[in-house]
């Protein structure tokens, strides 16, 4: 095809949308706003087949908008809130949509190759296949965006992103990026995700069914419950990928109840080790675990253990050993882990808003800093979080939220804090840390 038929088909591809400014964006946008708050004068915006390539939405509330089949080729679409919106066959590459709110989006043929969807809300979407057809100036029926190639298909950034019950079945996502997402009871049946990259990814409970996932990586990937009936893993990572086959000795291969063991051990840390047993579960896989929420864990050893998605709702774990601890997905809400040694510690989407992470004062005088050098905390809850001289030496704080969060005298040399939800206090304690 020469250099003529290929402008020919760019005009006639340009002709099937609708092609819209600025100004006649944020406009339909007011009235949009105006529709969803039911006052007069407000519209529904509908802006399908329409060609929005490079436009700010940033912050935009289109929630239930009609947007099928519209372009947003490199266009703004951060902190956006899209729920329910309709964007079947949308061409959305190297759309940035980070924060974005998507719940219950039809994504059916949507193409996302290069867009970045980190921490969007993505439950409930549907990226089945799909296609949207126009008809070109000879009425002949067409692929409405006929310039996207089949090699275009896939490769998004969803790192992050929450794609819990979300479907996604028939995709084609070859290369997409899923690293540390949330894809909970996700149904993947009969998806290409040749080479796509789950590092870290929470498939609890997916259904991977029949899905091509040759040279994918799932290194550290949770498949706890997930299907992957007659899905192709030839060449597939799966290093440290958790599944239903525990990862150590269990509550069950204890000598004792963990209720007794627990009991022991308040009574070890209450009379200063003169009766009681101390708790040793180091290596262990605690998963499952009930009791730990609001329990006397101070001291506790538990360097490797298993925490995954367990409730350390106020927990009491001063001084604890919790060195290379997988705690990914704990509920660590006001637990004070002050003095403790979390180095290497894998707490990704752990929630632990309001912890206490400041030095633990000695009865005898000094202190302890909490250690989390080397530590993961990517996509993390730290809101109200006290990090005062807490040690962060090469620990990964990327996107973590850290609003409200104390980082006073904290050492961040070599913290990763890319995309990290930072308030003016943190990003002045932050500076001044660095000068």
């Amino acid at each position: 095809m020469d250099s003529q038929e290929k402008t020919a088909m760019s005009d006639e591809q340009e002709n099937l949308l609708i092609k819209v400014s600025q100004d006649e964006l944020n406009a339909i946008l007011r009235k949009h706003k105006m529709y969803r708050s039911a006052r007069v004068g407000g519209s529904r915006a509908q802006l399908a087949r329409h060609d929005l390539s490079g436009l700010d939405l940033r912050g935009a509330d289109l929630s239930t908008a009609d947007m099928s089949g519209v372009s947003l080729n490199d266009a703004d679409v951060r902190g956006a809130k899209l729920d329910y919106c309709t964007l079947f066959g949308a061409d959305m590459r190297y759309c940035d949509l980070e924060s974005a709110s998507m719940v219950r989006v039809d994504l059916r043929g949507a193409c996302l190759r290069g867009a970045t969807l980190i921490r969007a809300n993505m439950t409930g979407v549907d990226l089945r296949e799909g296609v949207l057809a126009g008809t070109d100036s000879k009425g002949n029926i067409v692929p409405l965006h006929r310039g996207i190639p089949d090699w275009e298909a896939g490769g998004a950034n969803l790192s992050g992103a929450d794609l819990s019950d979300a479907r996604l079945s028939g995709a084609v996502a070859a290369g997409t990026n899923f690293s540390d997402a949330t894809m909970r009871n996700s149904k993947i049946i009969r998806a290409n995700l040749t080479g796509a990259n789950f590092s870290g990814a929470n498939l609890e409970g997916a259904d991977l069914t029949m899905s091509q996932m040759s040279a994918a990586n799932m290194r550290g990937a949770i498949l706890i419950n997930a299907s992957v009936n007659i899905a192709c893993l030839e060449k597939a990572s799966l290093d440290g990928a958790m599944t239903n086959l525990p990862l150590g000795p269990t509550a069950k291969d204890m000598e004792l109840p963990l209720e007794e063991m627990l009991r022991r051990h308040a009574a070890w840390v209450v009379s200063n080790g003169k009766s009681g047993v101390a708790m040793d579960i180091s290596g262990h896989d605690m998963r499952g675990t009930k009791i730990f929420a609001r329990a006397c864990l101070t001291l506790m050893k538990a360097a490797g253990a298993v925490f995954y998605g367990i409730s350390l709702v106020e927990a009491q774990m001063q001084a604890a050993n919790l060195r290379n601890a997988d705690m990914r997905y704990v509920n660590g809400e006001r637990v004070d882990v002050r003095g403790a040694d979390m180095t290497g510690t894998r707490l990704t989407n752990a929630n632990l808003r309001g912890a206490r992470f400041d030095p633990l004062v000695l009865p005898e005088g000094g202190s302890v800093v909490s250690n989390l050098s080397g530590a993961n905390l990517r996509y993390a809850n730290l809101s109200g979080v006290n990090f005062r001289q807490a040690k962060l030496r090469n620990a990964d704080l990327s996107f973590a939220n850290l609003e409200d969060a104390d980082l006073e005298g904290a050492d961040l040399t070599g913290t990763n804090l890319m995309g990290a939800r930072l308030g003016t206090a943190q990003k002045e304690a932050i500076a001044g840390l660095k000068r």
